[in-house]
């Protein structure tokens, strides 16, 4: 099922726990949550102030303004 993504950044968060690194996901399209699988290099032509939905192919499409309920910020 596609999802509509509010992406807040472009990169996962690195922790680090017991001596190993992990990175979570903050684009929300990983498909192993909530670690990072990569998927945001997928983001980083995305256009600011502008909406984006992903398939479950992960192929980007951008949202018209005539979306209903959903609204760019």
């Amino acid at each position: 099922m596609p999802r509509i993504v509010k992406r807040t950044k472009q990169e996962p968060y690195r922790l680090v726990l017991g001596g190993e690194e992990k990175y979570l996901c903050q684009c929300g399209l990983s498909k192993n949550q909530p670690f990072c699988d990569g998927s945001h290099k997928g983001t980083k032509a995305e256009e600011p102030g502008k909406l984006y939905w992903y398939d479950e192919g992960g192929q980007r499409h951008e949202c018209a303004d005539s979306f209903p309920g959903i609204r760019a910020f």
